[in-house]
Order: structure tokens, then C-alpha cells, then sequence
């Protein structure tokens, strides 16, 4: 008598699955999941041993399960097969799985996890809307703004010229990599800068504000690049419509935040038990993600969007500490797959053939540091303040650029030498931000001061 599946794992959620398969399927599904979580944990706790942020560590341990290491979590892109993966051939043993089963199975567990994944940075988004203040944003005014333009141009035109014209890397390709330069992790930046004593200073004010709009301003190119990849052809109209479309989206839900905000307070102050607010939160946040996707923008868009205008209220204490642990739980297996997926054997130098994605890395971290460094002297009229440190405190990239290296990789438009160069450039700039923060503040670690962000 044939095993029961579970309905989501049965057609045709996964067209390619055949229901035989399902419980094989389930079981590559949870080992795969076990991997992850472990490797998730034990990167993060690394991670914050060496004072370093728990997404880097996220990150590196994907990279240690993955195709560059150890081959326990890997996915059928780029001509891999369930050969590459020990936990398939795990799996084979432990079914007596035919050809065909190994296929259909590796396949649909991958599916799966991608899936999971996907849903892991629609949460991940709207956890950093909800931690984008849009009033800091209007306190902090004109420099904010400036510093956050200055540091997506900049960045976004030096690295896709740089890899069109040095490289001769393809138009949209180059695009992508160029948008992913123009990101700036917030959650990195105020820990360090809470950690320093300098949140509420000048500079930090203008750091914490510019890296909001620059979350703002990149998720907007994301969701253009994003959908360019899906064309493969840049159209001037279509390019048009999804810069006016993602601009208009954006602005006309936080137009519109107060209506929102009324009818999601009404909510709120019916419930008996104010934890149930996460139902109704997520509701809205996958709404909104659906319609962005919907208009051929991107769910992160909807997501992110969903967040900045679920800030403003008065539930949104309550919403940060209630999504914590659903993030906690989903968004490790975006950054552990992204990492996983991550072959950091084609910038092996001893290999003639890989040196070429030896030096697209080098760029790219170079135009990633000088391009960043340059917004500290676009700040005007504030005698004294130290521009060092707003050119090195918008440096780090951390999981807002792994978003960009997450999604570019999903859509298969970047080969393996500049997905590679990509996360290393988002490595490099989110360890060395931290301690070059440190030093131009003056500070070493044993005199750090202690602030809470807020």
C-alpha cells in the first residue's frame, strides 16, 4: 500500500515531482534543512566570537556546506547534477532510488529549498522596512539625501561601465553587478556605530539616514534589473515603466500609509491577544509582494514597501519582536543557500582560465570601497564633521547586498565568476567596514561606549 504524501509536495505544487517520489522528496527536504540550520548556527555563533556580524558567518558556512566545499547542499543550476551532492547520493542508498527517481528527486528538493528560501528575504525585506524610519528620514533632511544619491550613482555607473568596457561583460549582467555596489547594510552600520557611542551624533545621523535611502533607492534598481533580467534585453520603454512603476509603487503605498495604518490600529486594538497582530502583518506584507510581483516589479519590492508603511504605527514594537523569530527561521536559508550556490573554485588563480574572475573581484571590491568613500565629501555646511566616517560607514553591504547576489543568481543571469566576485565583494566591504569605522572615530574596541539604536 503506497505511503500517503503530504499535499504540497504532490502535483502540482512540483510539476516534476511523481507522487512515488513525494516521501523521498520530503526526507532530501528536512536532511537539507538540517544542514542549513546547523550551518546557519554555528557560522553566526563563529561570526560573533570574532565581533563580526552573524550573516557574514550565515554566509560562510553556506559557502562550507556548498558546491565549494563540502557538496551537501547543492542545486541543479549551472550543469550540476545529484552526482555533485553526498546528500543525494545519501538518500539513493538509503531508498534504492532507479536513474530517473535520483533526478526527479534531486530536482524538486531543490525546489523546495529555493521556495523556502524566496519566502526567507520576502521577510527579510519587510523586517528592514519595518526598521526604516521614514520620520529619521525627514529629520535628517538635504545631506542625508545627497550622500545616499552620491552613493548609489556613483557606485552603480563606475562598476556596470567598468565591467561593459574593461570586461566586456553583457549589458544586463554588468547591470545587475553594478546595482548590487549600491547597497548599504543599515543593521551593520547602527551596531557599530550604537557600539561607538556615535549613533545620535552628526555623522551617524547622516550614515543611518542615507543607508535607509539607499535601501530605498536600491531596492527600486532591484526590482528594474530584476525584471530586465527576466526579458533578457534592455527596451527603453520597458526600462522606463519599471523605474516609473517601482517609484510610483513605492511612493503611492506611503502616500497612502495613513489609511493603512488607521485600518491596521483598528485591528490591532480589537485583538484579545496582541500577539495575534503577525497574522494580519504578514497578510498585508504578502499581499503587497504579490501585487509588485503581479505589475512585474518584484515581491522584495511589495515586501519592502509593506514594511516601511507598517513602521509607522503604533503596533510596530510589538510586530519587531513577533516577526524575529519567524525571520529567524526562514531567512538563514536564504543566506546559507546563497552562499551554498556560491562556487568560489573559479577564482582559483593556480587555473589560468580563472584569473579573468580574479580581477572582475578585485574591481568590484575596489569600485565597492572608493565608491562608497566618495559621499563623505558631498556633505556641506557642517563645519568639522568627520567625512572619513560617513564614506566608511556606508561601506558595508552586508544582507542587503546578498539580496542582490540571491536574486541575480535565482534569475541565472550572472555566470559563476561574478556571482562569486559579488558575494566577496559583499564579504570584504561588510568585515572591513567595522574596524575602519573604529579608527576614524578614534576608538579602539576596549574604549567603545555604549548606545542602544533607536
Amino acid at each position: 500500500m503506497p505511503v500517503l504524501s503530504p499535499w504540497f509536495f504532490s502535483p502540482p505544487f512540483l510539476a516534476t515531482a511523481e507522487a512515488e517520489f513525494s516521501p523521498v522528496i520530503l526526507s532530501g527536504v528536512l536532511l537539507s534543512l538540517v544542514v542549513i540550520y546547523l550551518a546557519s548556527r554555528i557560522g553566526a555563533r563563529a561570526a560573533q566570537l570574532l565581533d563580526l556580524p552573524p550573516v557574514l558567518g550565515e554566509l560562510v558556512a553556506g559557502v562550507v556546506v556548498g558546491v565549494s566545499a563540502l557538496h551537501l547542499i547543492i542545486f541543479p543550476e549551472g550543469g550540476l547534477t545529484a552526482n555533485d551532492s553526498y546528500l543525494m547520493s545519501f538518500l539513493t542508498y538509503l531508498n534504492g532510488l532507479d536513474l530517473e527517481g535520483v533526478k526527479t528527486v534531486f530536482g524538486a528538493q531543490g525546489e523546495v529549498v529555493s521556495v523556502l528560501a524566496e519566502l526567507g528575504v520576502i521577510i527579510l525585506l519587510f523586517q528592514i522596512g519595518l526598521e526604516s524610519d521614514i520620520r529619521q528620514l525627514k529629520e535628517v533632511g538635504i545631506q542625508a539625501i545627497v550622500v545616499a544619491c552620491v552613493g548609489v550613482a556613483v557606485p552603480f555607473a563606475a562598476g556596470t561601465a567598468g565591467l561593459m568596457l574593461l570586461f566586456h561583460a553583457p549589458a544586463i549582467p554588468a547591470i545587475f553587478a553594478g546595482a548590487a555596489l549600491t547597497a548599504t547594510s543599515i543593521g551593520i552600520t547602527s551596531k557599530v556605530l550604537a557600539e561607538l557611542g556615535q549613533l545620535k551624533s552628526k555623522e551617524g545621523q547622516i550614515i543611518v539616514g542615507a543607508a535607509v535611502i539607499d535601501d530605498v533607492l536600491g531596492i527600486i534598481v532591484l526590482a528594474v534589473v530584476a525584471s530586465l533580467a527576466k526579458t533578457g534585453e534592455i527596451d527603453v520603454l520597458n526600462v522606463v515603466y519599471l523605474i516609473a512603476g517601482a517609484t510610483a509603487f513605492l511612493v503611492g503605498a506611503i502616500a497612502l500609509g495613513g489609511l493603512f495604518n488607521k485600518a491596521f490600529v483598528r485591528i490591532f486594538e480589537r485583538l484579545e491577544d496582541r500577539s495575534d497582530i503577525i497574522i494580519p502583518a504578514f497578510i498585508f506584507a504578502f499581499a503587497m509582494a504579490f501585487v509588485g510581483n503581479a505589475i512585474h516589479l518584484e515581491a522584495i519590492l511589495g515586501a519592502f514597501t509593506a514594511g516601511l508603511v507598517l513602521d509607522e504605527t503604533d503596533a510596530r514594537k510589538e510586530l519587531d519582536e513577533l516577526i524575529k523569530p519567524v525571520a529567524d527561521t526562514l531567512v538563514p536559508i536564504f543566506f546559507v543557500t546563497v552562499g551554498a550556490r556560491a562556487d568560489l573554485t573559479v577564482l582559483n588563480p593556480l587555473n589560468p582560465d580563472n584569473r579573468a574572475g580574479l580581477f572582475i573581484a578585485i574591481f568590484l571590491v575596489t569600485v565597492a570601497i572608493a565608491g562608497k568613500l566618495v559621499t563623505g565629501w558631498t556633505v556641506f555646511g557642517i563645519p568639522g564633521i568627520n567625512r572619513a566616517a560617513i564614506g566608511v560607514g556606508m561601506i558595508p553591504r552586508g544582507e542587503v547586498g546578498l539580496v542582490f547576489a540571491g536574486i541575480g543568481t535565482a534569475s541565472g543571469v550572472l555566470d559563476k565568476p561574478l556571482e562569486v566576485s559579488i558575494i566577496i565583494m559583499v564579504i570584504l566591504t561588510t568585515f572591513l567596514a567595522p574596524p575602519f569605522l573604529r579608527i576614524c572615530f578614534g576608538q579602539t574596541a576596549p574604549e567603545l561606549k555604549s548606545e542602544t539604536p533607536g
